[in-house]
């Protein structure tokens, strides 16, 4: 019986470090978390191992450009994703507000995965060690959680005579 071989794929990144510097490259999305590093290839092919500890946080984008900060840091309104909305205060008190999956379990060893609040901007998604945190705030429970509690409503009264 044959094993499955893994595939490995790297996605554009932007790697935003602590001291305010940042590295442009690729790496795999899927080795996030699972090692006290991260490793990058550089636009220009160089090799790259980043101690998280450095690390502010990873942006997967969609292209390569000069402007490194997210377009918007903040919801204009209530987001409309289904997951936590959530704000995530910084070790440098910088501060993001993203969408992040209703599974606080990946969240509580690694770092979060959040989904920034303009959908449209070049950052796909976000990666933030937990190293870099100070705080995760809960903003609100958006999307399928909330239309499921609101669905299910009150229990029903049980009849008395059975017909």
């Amino acid at each position: 019986m044959r094993k499955p071989v893994a595939t490995t794929t790297h996605k554009k990144a932007l790697v935003l470090l602590l001291d305010k510097s940042e590295v442009q490259g690729y790496l795999n999305p899927g080795t996030l978390g699972r090692g006290s590093a991260v490793e990058l290839l550089t636009r220009e092919g160089e090799y790259l191992t980043l101690d998280m500890g450095r690390v502010k946080s990873i942006h997967f984008v969609r292209e390569f450009t000069d402007r490194r900060e997210p377009e918007r840091k903040t919801f204009l309104s209530r987001p409309k994703l289904d997951g936590l909305w959530v704000r995530c205060l910084f070790r440098d008190n910088d501060c993001i507000e993203g969408i992040v999956p209703n599974n606080l379990v990946d969240m509580l060893e690694t770092g979060v995965r959040l989904t920034p609040p303009d959908l449209h901007g070049n950052s796909l998604w976000i990666f933030i060690p937990r190293t870099a945190l100070t705080e995760i705030k809960v903003l609100g429970v958006v999307g399928i959680a909330r239309r499921q509690a609101a669905a299910a409503g009150p229990p029903s009264q049980p009849k008395l005579f059975e017909e």
